[in-house]
């Protein structure tokens, strides 16, 4: 039987209990600090404990994943922790497309594959001399927010440059992408794309909750004003949202472009969930500022199924549990080559 495996951090409860869900073995690479946490969970099967993430790719225990015949789930987590050399050398077959999550960890090819999904995008600032309005400054990959600021010049963002340098975030703007800021309603759109059926699902919304951006507005402006105080945009918790019924027109037609894109720049593609992150403006018009080739923490909220899977499916069907269908169905069809890489 295939096992589902997945690194204990990010989405790891909802993936695991998904997959026992649909029947499926399950197995946690878990850092031996966060064991007590995972062994309270009754649907993970088995825990290789590690010191560090990082000990995946060693032979030792690529073995074990081999011997258990996983595929594993990536999550947010796993681009944090790895650079993209590393999670392209991981011999376990990954679920998606593991090339892709080179383009979501570097900005400009981010961009790039926006834009050729003919999404709306911010414009892009390449050199802080260009700041003439309200700008965000973001690091590349998946940071969660920390260390992403707002600025309006190039003074104001030398000087927040340097504090993120200082407190070692960051080495220099090499490391840093500019981004013109739009003004209006933050929405996380979750899909998923099945190259077994070729048929786009969106699967819900959600919004983040970043501190300490959040809490600046419970702060009367004055003492805004007298702060000096770099705020920041570290990513929380999410809750969930339900969009008026005339914009998923246009949403389908965001997540589809974005599938066809994927195929033209990335082979073999943009297979299962990701997520179209921006936000509506005055007129409801979504600026796409990001993408997430993979599984988003949005998607907890759902563990139930969202508004939207409702409508798609007579069981509740959470992020965790399509994936795992998806795999169970690859199998029985021998098809896992399809949507593994």
């Amino acid at each position: 039987m295939t096992t589902i495996a997945t690194l204990g951090s990010h989405c790891a409860l909802q993936v695991l209990k998904g997959a026992k869900d649909e029947g499926l073995k399950t197995l946690l690479v878990c850092e031996k600090k966060r064991e007590s946490l995972y062994r309270r969970f009754g649907f993970i099967d088995k825990l290789i404990l590690v010191d560090s993430f990082l000990d995946i790719l060693d032979s030792k225990y690529s073995k074990i994943l081999e011997k258990n015949n996983t595929v594993l789930i990536p999550h947010g987590t796993l681009i944090a922790q790895m650079s993209t050399e590393q999670i392209e050398s991981i011999k376990t077959p990954i679920f998606g497309n593991k090339w892709i999550l080179r383009w979501e960890s570097d900005r400009n090819l981010k961009e790039k594959l926006m834009l050729e999904a003919n999404l709306d995008v911010p414009k892009s600032i390449p050199n802080p001399k260009n700041i003439k309005r309200l700008t965000i400054a973001k690091r590349h990959g998946a940071a969660g927010g920390k260390g992403y600021f707002l600025t309006s010049s190039e003074k104001d963002y030398i000087k927040k440059r340097n504090y993120l340098i200082k407190t070692g975030l960051i080495k220099g703007d090499k490391d840093l992408y500019l981004q013109e800021y739009v003004m209006g309603v933050l929405a996380y759109l979750q899909f998923f794309y099945s190259p077994l059926k070729d048929e786009l699902e969106f699967f819900g919304v959600d919004k983040r909750h970043e501190s300490d951006i959040e809490g600046l507005a419970r702060i009367p402006s004055q003492q805004q004003m007298e702060m000096d105080y770099i705020s920041s945009f570290n990513v929380i918790g999410n809750s969930p949202m339900v969009l008026r019924e005339s914009l998923l027109d246009a949403v389908y037609g965001m997540g589809e472009r974005f599938v066809k894109a994927s195929k033209r720049l990335v082979k073999p593609g943009m297979n299962g969930p990701f997520c179209i992150e921006g936000v509506y403006d005055q007129d409801g018009k979504f600026w796409t500022f990001e993408f997430s080739a993979r599984i988003v923490a949005g998607t907890n909220i759902y563990m139930d199924g969202s508004p939207y899977s409702t409508l798609l499916y007579d069981v509740p069907m959470s992020m965790g549990r399509r994936i795992a269908r998806e795999v169970k169905t690859a199998t029985k069809q021998k098809k896992l080559d399809k949507i593994t890489t």
